[in-house]
């Protein structure tokens, strides 16, 4: 299933270059939604794909495009990765692990998995690695930027201070967009990763400068109410706000007892 909503332009993208950006509801791609439309006229792509917390991120999706002026949006529906599986946030019989609380260190996440904020994160890829997941998106992303005539597609991909999935390496982007040179009508489209050598606290303090709308974004695993403040994502985007010296707008159900 798939919906494009499109209303109409304003003047103040009409005469603007175009751009495609994958948009899941999180902290990273909202900042990279923000980057998207401050420089171009930007469409908007969401892709459920049967995870834990689709409806929220859905919503959250909607809400950042609403506050950031995205009026081109395409919702898209993949099957294929839930019934692949493989990944606690596609199969339910999986566990999504939480962060174990311990003692503070002082060099941050690697190589030993621990955070300043007394919680580590398995080292090597965790089971809420969604197997090749980005080239799905990516997939779609570069297929409508190709109908749209858009030269640029947009990821909030991320490799430092993250979980260590492999499909949000530098030389992977690298390696997709001589894939997308050589498949696409005028090879011109271009996989760009603004993000990808940031700390996720310099992506908390970026956002902050654009005004990105961290109040709308979802970052949680495995809940839809009320962050768990338990999981990676959580523990490394609490973590974030923490070291950048700002405050997280969106509840949390454990945040207090993980920060202290």
């Amino acid at each position: 299933m798939s919906k494009i909503t499109s209303f109409p332009k304003s003047n103040s993208t009409s005469n603007r270059s175009r751009a495609v950006v994958l948009l899941s509801g999180g902290m990273d791609s909202c900042v990279c939604a923000a980057l998207a439309a401050r420089d171009h006229w930007a469409a908007a792509v969401h892709v459920s794909y049967g995870q834990r917390t689709e409806e929220r991120e859905r919503r959250s999706f909607e809400s950042i495009c609403d506050r950031l002026e995205i009026r081109d949006r395409l919702l898209v529906r993949n099957e294929a990765l839930r019934a692949i599986g493989g990944s606690a946030l596609t199969d339910s019989s999986i566990a999504v692990p939480e962060a174990v609380v311990t003692g503070k260190h002082p060099t941050g996440v690697h190589p030993t998995g621990v955070h300043p904020i007394g919680a580590t994160i398995p080292v090597g890829i965790p089971v809420t690695y969604v197997p090749f997941r980005n080239a799905h998106f990516l997939a779609v992303a570069v297929s409508w930027a190709e109908v749209l005539g858009a030269e640029k597609v947009y990821i909030g991909a991320v490799e430092p201070d993250s979980s260590g999935y492999p499909d949000c390496r530098p030389e992977y982007y690298r390696a997709f967009n001589e894939i997308v040179k050589a498949g696409t009508k005028e090879g011109t489209i271009r996989v760009v990763t603004p993000l990808i050598a940031m700390q996720k606290a310099e992506i908390v303090r970026l956002g902050l400068e654009l005004n990105a709308p961290f109040d709308l974004t979802w970052s949680c695993y495995q809940r839809e109410d009320r962050a768990c403040g338990v999981c990676d994502s959580c523990v490394l985007r609490l973590r974030a706000f923490r070291e950048a010296g700002a405050e997280d707008p969106i509840p949390y159900a454990e945040a207090a007892a993980r920060l202290s």
